[in-house]
């Protein structure tokens, strides 16, 4: 069975999906930290993010793998590294190239391969797992959001402020929501849960209803 969990930065998707594969017994698929890894490695480099050619070369080259909610690039332990703001900010740029989409979709379907899994992204239930049987989509006020990033960079020594990272998220919102590609939208048939004023349990406690009363009705 799949799951999907899409959303914008910062409505709480990641923490979700990872509570969810919890009670459910099922893996966890991080796409988001595929793409932040792309991102890393492009900085790592000194490749110019605008340099799609460039990008797309370091997408189809790197390996990325997860172990005990780490985060593998190459080899090296990257969970820390890749949640950086400057990251974070490159990771929405390469995002948008069709030849790093169309790399990491392929590992994600493969990864997805004969498993029960939750899946999270911002594509994962319009163009990856499609027929996924349960689909949900996340949201949250602007200013919520940004309030969780800020908390979240609190003590990784990173200098930025909430109305830095307000404004990163609207733009980030705005190449997501319009890039040709994969655009950041919910599915049809997703189920779509406004965490703003929710705490972690009461969303988890919504998901995983949901779930097993799609398994029940499946098992039918």
């Amino acid at each position: 069975m799949i799951v999907t969990i899409d959303g914008p930065a910062g409505s709480g998707k990641s923490t979700a999906a990872r509570g969810l594969s919890q009670r459910l017994g099922f893996e966890f698929l991080d796409t988001g930290a595929m793409y932040r890894c792309v991102a890393l490695a492009v900085l790592n480099q000194g490749i110019d993010p605008a340099d799609s050619k460039s990008v797309g070369d370091v997408s189809q080259q790197i390996r990325i793998t997860f172990a005990d909610a780490h985060v593998i690039l190459n080899g090296e332990d990257v969970t820390q590294a890749i949640r950086t703001a400057e990251v974070s900010e490159t990771a929405s740029k390469v995002a948008q190239y069709p030849v790093v989409r169309e790399a990491l979709v392929d590992l994600q379907r493969q990864a997805a391969e004969g498993v029960n899994i939750v899946s999270e992204g911002r594509d994962q239930g319009t163009v990856v797992f499609p027929d996924a049987l349960c689909k949900f989509f996340l949201i949250a006020d602007p200013e919520e959001r940004a309030r969780r990033r800020f908390d979240e960079m609190q003590g990784q020594d990173q200098e930025i402020t909430r109305e830095e990272i307000l404004q990163q998220i609207h733009q980030r919102d705005q190449r997501d929501e319009s890039r040709t590609v994969a655009p950041l939208k919910p599915a049809d048939d997703a189920v779509e849960i406004n965490t703003s004023q929710l705490s972690i349990e009461e969303v988890l406690d919504q998901l995983e209803q949901t779930v097993r009363k799609r398994q029940a009705a499946s098992a039918d």
